[in-house]
């Protein structure tokens, strides 16, 4: 499957800063998510902070984590927001969004932590409960989070482009 690559955009000074910090968890199995929870109480409250690495693995952080330290710095597939649910036979993700200022995903990212979520066996929502739609402004070229379809640039009041343009990226085979 080709999915899109996703470089960091968000300041360099918080790239520099979180870098001395761990990457996040890799979560290849139900189990791993339990693990994961165990050692982060706090997440069963607060959700997460996620992201797909350019292998397809989902990786877990804390939910103030920055994206780009939970990624090890590299490019991601797919990044956001998790919120948990327990179950009868564990957890499960019942919320999830593409909320990420540091990588500003579009929304079809969702088709990678998709295929993340069904290799590990761990059940999630059909879609993003909550898709954020990211574009950069061609005026002043600062990021924007359209909001209910208005696609104006909260900055200077420029049309937005109707396509995701953040940033290039290019498309990773993930087998």
């Amino acid at each position: 499957m080709e999915l899109n690559a996703y470089t960091y955009v968000g300041p360099e000074e918080i790239r520099r800063a979180v870098m001395a910090h761990p990457a996040g968890v890799s979560i290849r199995a139900r189990e791993d998510l339990d693990r994961w929870l165990h050692a982060h109480p706090d997440a069963m409250e607060e959700g997460a902070t996620w992201v797909v690495d350019l292998t397809g693995c989902l990786r877990l952080a804390p939910r103030r984590s920055e994206h780009v330290a939970c990624a090890g710095g590299e490019e991601v597939l797919a990044a956001g927001e998790f919120h948990f649910q327990r179950t009868a036979t564990g957890w499960d993700i019942a919320g999830a969004s593409n909320q990420s200022m540091g990588y500003c995903p579009d929304t079809d990212c969702w088709d990678a932590l998709s295929l993340a979520l069904t290799r590990a066996g761990i059940r999630g929502p059909p879609g993003f409960t909550h898709a954020i739609t990211f574009r950069r402004c061609t005026r002043c070229g600062e990021f924007n989070l359209v909001k209910e379809q208005w696609f104006v640039c909260a900055f200077c009041d420029a049309d937005l482009p109707a396509l995701w343009n953040v940033a290039p990226r290019r498309l990773v085979l993930v087998g």
